[in-house]
C-alpha cells in the first residue's frame, strides 16, 4: 500500500494532569518523532481560552519547534489574520523564515479561534485591527504577502508613499497558504493563486465540494502556477483498534463538548473518559465524529488515509495525533500521539 506523504497539525493538547509546561515539552516530543520519522511539515493552531489547548501563539511555538528539529517544515494551521495587525504577522514571518530558512509555512485563517470575549479582547487591543478586520481579509493577506518580499511594499499616508518591508534584507519568504472550512477561502485562495487547505478533520463535511471549487476556479500566479492543497484528518493509531478507539474517547469527549455548549475542561485520562456515562443522544454524536476520524490499528489506518488521499485526489494528508493518555502517563510525555505517528510510516511505502 503506498501511503501519500504525511504531515502533522498539533492544537498542543493539555490534560488534566498537565501544566502548561508539560504540556509544550510533549508536544516537542512528537514534534521529535515527526522530524525523524520522515513525516514532510508540522503545523500547530492558534485556540486562545481553551483549557484544553496551549496553542495560543504559533510564532512562539513555530520557533520552538524548528528549533528543535532539523528537517521538518513548520509553520501555522493557521495564524487568524483579523486577531492581528498585518504587519505583525509579516515581522514574525519572516523572521522565522531567516532564522530556518526554506522551512516556514504561514497558514492564514479568518475564524477568530475563540470566544466572542476573547475575540474582542484581542482584536481591539492588539494595536492596529481595526473593527472591519474580517471584512478587509482579502487586502490583509494581500499586505502580508507584500510586505514580507524583499521589495516591501508602497502605504500612502498623507500624500506621500511609503516602503513598509517586514524585515531589511529577505532573501526567502515562507510558503503562504489559505485556511479555511466553509467556501469562502477557498474562492479566495483561487482567485489569488494561493496554496489552499480546508479544516477537514474539524468540519467533516464539505471537503469535496471546497476543493472542486478551489480547483475550477483557480488562476495561476507568479507563486504557484496550479492548485495545491491537502486534507487534515484526526487520527488515533493504535496496536489494534479497540485500543486505538479507547484513546480517542477523551478528544471525542472535547468535541462533544465544544459541539454542544458543554463547558470545556481539560483533557480527562482515557479512563475517566471511559467512566462517563453518555445519553443516546450524546453517544450518536459521539459514533458519527468517530466514523469520519482515523481509528485503528496500523494497517486498516493507513488504508483509510490512502482511500482518503485518492477521493479527494491530494498527495499530502496532515494528521492530527488526537490519541489521549491514560493514568500514570509521565505528565511531559504524549506516548500515544508519538505512536500514532509512528505505527503510521513503520512499514509502509509513501508517495
Amino acid at each position: 500500500m503506498t501511503l501519500p506523504a504525511l504531515s502533522v497539525l498539533d492544537l498542543v493538547p493539555v490534560r488534566g494532569d498537565q501544566t502548561t509546561s508539560h504540556a509544550l515539552a510533549a508536544s516537542l516530543g512528537v514534534a521529535r518523532v515527526a522530524d525523524d520519522l520522515g513525516y514532510r511539515r508540522y503545523w500547530v493552531a492558534e485556540h486562545h481560552n481553551m483549557p484544553a489547548v496551549a496553542a495560543t501563539n504559533p510564532p512562539v511555538l513555530i520557533a520552538m519547534i524548528a528549533g528543535a528539529t532539523s528537517r521538518l517544515r513548520v509553520g501555522s494551521g493557521g495564524v487568524m489574520l483579523p486577531n492581528h495587525a498585518p504587519l505583525v504577522v509579516a515581522e514574525q514571518f519572516a523572521l522565522l523564515e531567516a532564522a530556518f530558512p526554506g522551512r516556514i509555512d504561514l497558514g492564514i485563517g479568518r475564524a477568530p479561534g475563540t470566544d466572542p470575549v476573547t475575540s474582542w479582547a484581542l482584536r481591539h487591543g492588539a494595536g492596529g485591527v481595526s473593527e472591519e478586520a474580517v471584512e478587509r481579509f482579502p487586502e490583509y493577506v494581500d499586505n502580508v504577502l507584500a510586505m514580507m518580499s524583499p521589495a516591501g511594499v508602497g502605504l500612502q499616508l498623507r500624500g506621500r508613499v511609503h516602503t513598509l518591508a517586514a524585515t531589511p534584507q529577505a532573501r526567502s519568504v515562507p510558503q503562504i497558504w489559505l485556511l479555511g472550512s466553509s467556501d469562502y477561502s477557498a474562492r479566495l485562495a483561487a482567485e489569488k493563486g494561493m496554496p489552499y487547505v480546508f479544516a477537514h478533520h474539524f468540519s467533516g463535511s464539505g471537503t469535496a465540494e471546497a476543493l472542486e471549487l478551489y480547483r475550477s476556479r483557480f488562476q495561476p500566479s507568479e507563486a504557484l502556477a496550479e492548485p495545491r492543497t491537502f486534507l487534515t484528518v484526526n487520527a488515533s493509531v493504535a496496536e489494534t483498534a479497540s485500543q486505538a478507539r479507547r484513546l480517542a474517547e477523551p478528544q471525542l469527549h472535547q468535541m462533544l463538548a465544544l459541539r454542544s455548549g458543554q463547558p470545556l475542561t481539560a483533557l480527562p485520562a482515557v479512563e475517566d473518559a471511559e467512566a462517563r456515562e453518555l445519553s443516546a443522544q450524546q453517544r450518536e454524536l459521539v459514533e458519527a465524529m468517530a466514523s469520519r476520524w482515523v481509528i485503528g490499528d496500523p494497517e486498516s489506518s493507513r488504508a483509510q488515509i490512502a482511500e482518503l488521499a485518492a477521493r479527494y485526489d491530494v498527495d499530502e494528508v496532515m494528521v492530527h495525533p488526537v490519541a489521549g493518555a491514560v493514568e500514570g502517563t509521565k505528565p511531559d510525555a504524549s506516548p500515544a500521539r508519538e505512536d500514532t505517528l509512528r505505527l503510521l510510516v513503520e512499514g509502509a511505502a509513501a508517495a
